[in-house]
């Protein structure tokens, strides 16, 4: 596998694209690591301190994401490095959007991710740069279908992602209009713990959880855990959390996530962002999801977290481990080696099924259509990794040899 990883991450991209801003420091990079099936995705994401290697990265973890959720296309990645609080925000996404429209247009479909909204700002300026939708060069590039049949999927895909949610069994609130989109990664984490269990052995219920992380991806992990009878016992966020022994029932947290701040936690019993980083990696619990930023989960947290009865890591987060690789660094390699680690590019998942799911041809468009769908997809993968080797440890390692013995 380490030969295999070492040939992947040592290729070069075929195509990276940068970009500086005429009126602001923002700067942006594309990444297309391979143009696989004529084509390649990826999300766009914003934060300041974003760097061309991070966005590279990215792009390849979406390639291999791809093995999984389909559709047989190459990785990208757009980022932008510029602060997303920053009044200027909306000018630079409309001159970024125009930049980089002739690669959307051919070959390249990208999303919201990081402090970039799909609905309210990755559609408004694709859509203003001359491009009928984000994913519109996958059609052009790897499906080449008419242009009636690209006008349906692209129909699709146009009313999917935003599809309203009026299953009570996945929206928190059907007064609130909660998406797909703001949903699906969230329920992809929780399912892979679901499926972890149904097929290595054990049950999701009274399963104790450390949730990092509760904007829109680890928001709802915590939220689909709590309703599998979960109970989530610890939540750290960028400005503090929250810490309950015996577990916040499923109310509390479908509270906790209705009354959260744009991507933020908020709470009256809320601990200092110190406090709770002292206090959360102590926890016993056997079920850990970390959905916060990339690469800020650390050895040391890891090892207390695994003295305390961890079992299972679904990962809400791109690369989430504190390692300088691309990929398979230390501190992945040896928290793989002693407990379930569920790689990213299978539990987070969801966002890239979704759109593999939506440019089918006359799919059904129902809730349950959609999220079962992602489910049995996380589901296969993970029971791909179990008829390869049933060790409850060397998962990723696992998942990586099988995703990467198709892209090598």
């Amino acid at each position: 596998m380490k030969d295999l990883l070492k040939l992947y991450e040592n290729k070069q991209p075929e195509i990276v694209f940068n970009w500086k801003d005429a009126e602001t420091e923002a700067e942006g990079w594309t990444v297309i690591n391979s143009l696989r099936g004529g084509a390649a995705g990826g999300g766009t994401r914003m934060r300041k301190g974003l760097d061309m290697n991070e966005v590279l990265s990215l792009a390849k973890t979406m390639e291999v994401k791809f093995t999984v959720s389909g559709p047989a296309i190459g990785g990208a990645k757009s980022g932008i490095n510029f602060d997303p609080n920053d009044p200027r925000k909306k000018g630079v996404l409309e001159r970024w959007y125009k930049a980089v429209s002739p690669l959307l247009k051919n070959y390249y479909g990208t999303g919201g991710d990081m402090n970039v909204e799909q609905g309210s700002e990755v559609i408004p300026n694709t859509e203003n740069a001359g491009l009928w939708h984000p994913q519109e060069g996958v059609f052009n590039g790897h499906f080449k279908t008419s242009e009636a049949e690209k006008i349906n999927r692209i129909g699709q895909l146009r009313n999917g992602v935003i599809k309203v949610l009026d299953n009570p069994k996945y929206t928190p609130d059907a007064a609130r209009k909660y998406t797909v989109g703001d949903m699906i990664t969230g329920f992809g984490v929780a399912e892979a713990v679901r499926h972890y269990y149904k097929i290595y052995g054990g049950d999701v219920k009274g399963k104790r959880a450390v949730v990092q992380g509760f904007g829109n991806v680890g928001s709802a992990a915590a939220y689909y855990l709590a309703q599998m009878g979960a109970k989530v016992v610890g939540i750290i966020d960028r400005d503090g959390g929250l810490i309950n022994k015996d577990g916040f029932s499923f109310e509390e947290i479908k509270q906790l996530f209705l009354h959260k701040d744009g991507n933020a936690l908020v709470a009256d019993k809320m601990i200092s962002f110190d406090e709770i980083n002292e206090q959360i990696w102590d926890l016993e619990t056997e079920i850990f999801a970390p959905c916060a930023a990339s690469r800020l989960v650390k050895n040391e947290q890891i090892s207390k977290l695994i003295k305390n009865g961890l079992e299972v890591i679904s990962c809400g987060a791109n690369v989430p481990f504190a390692d300088k690789e691309i990929f398979f660094g230390d501190i992945m390699e040896a928290t793989d080696e002693q407990v379930s680690l569920i790689p990213d590019f299978i539990s987070n998942c969801g966002m890239a099924r979704v759109f593999a799911y939506l440019m089918e041809s006359r799919i059904e468009m129902t809730d349950e259509s959609i999220f079962n769908d992602t489910s049995n997809v996380i589901k296969n993968a993970i029971q791909n990794i179990f008829d390869k080797s049933s060790s409850k440890t060397n998962i990723c390692k696992t998942a990586f040899e099988i995703a990467l013995k198709q892209l090598v």
